[in-house]
C-alpha cells in the first residue's frame, strides 16, 4: 500500500502526498516561529516571515522528491526553484494574511492570557491550510506539471 501511495500519479494521491509534506513543513514553520519569537524575542510577524521562508524552502525539496517525483523535469533546478518561490510567495501572502488577521482578531476579542501563547500557532494552522490549497493547485499546474510523452 505504501508503495502504491508513493508511486501513484492519481490526483487524489498526489494531493495526499502534498498534504503530508505540508504537515511536516508546518512543524518547521511553527517551530521556527516559536524559536524566534519566544526564544530570541523577535517580533511575532518578523519571526513568522523567517519561519515561513525556511518552511517553503524545505517544502520545495520534499515536494520535488516525494510529491511530484514522477514528473519529468523540464527546467533546471534554479529555474524550478524560482518558479516555486514565485507561486509560494502568493500563497504565502494568503497564509500570512490569515495568520495576521487571526492575531488581530484574537487580540480584539480579549481572550484569556493563556491564548497569547497559542494564538500564533492557531494562525499558522489556519493560514497554512488556506495557503496549502492555493499552493498545491498552482504547483501542480505551473511548476511540477506532467509533460506529454
Amino acid at each position: 500500500m505504501l508503495k502504491r501511495l508513493r508511486h501513484s500519479t492519481h490526483h487524489a494521491v498526489t494531493f495526499t502526498r502534498y498534504a503530508l509534506v505540508a504537515s511536516a513543513i508546518s512543524v518547521i514553520d511553527a517551530g521556527g516561529l516559536y524559536a524566534l519569537h519566544e526564544g530570541l524575542g523577535l517580533n511575532v510577524f518578523v519571526s513568522r516571515f523567517c519561519s515561513y521562508l525556511a518552511a517553503i524552502t524545505t517544502g520545495y525539496f520534499l515536494n520535488r522528491r516525494f510529491t511530484f517525483h514522477n514528473h519529468q523535469r523540464v527546467h533546471r533546478l534554479r529555474v524550478e526553484l524560482a518558479r516555486y518561490y514565485g507561486v509560494h510567495s502568493t500563497g504565502g501572502l494568503i497564509n500570512y494574511g490569515i495568520f495576521s488577521l487571526t492575531l488581530l482578531v484574537g487580540h480584539h476579542l480579549h481572550l484569556p492570557p493563556s491564548w497569547d501563547y497559542w494564538l500564533p500557532l492557531f494562525g499558522v494552522w489556519l493560514g497554512g491550510v488556506a495557503g496549502m490549497c492555493f499552493n498545491y493547485t498552482l504547483s501542480h499546474k505551473l511548476i511540477f506539471r506532467r509533460q506529454p510523452h
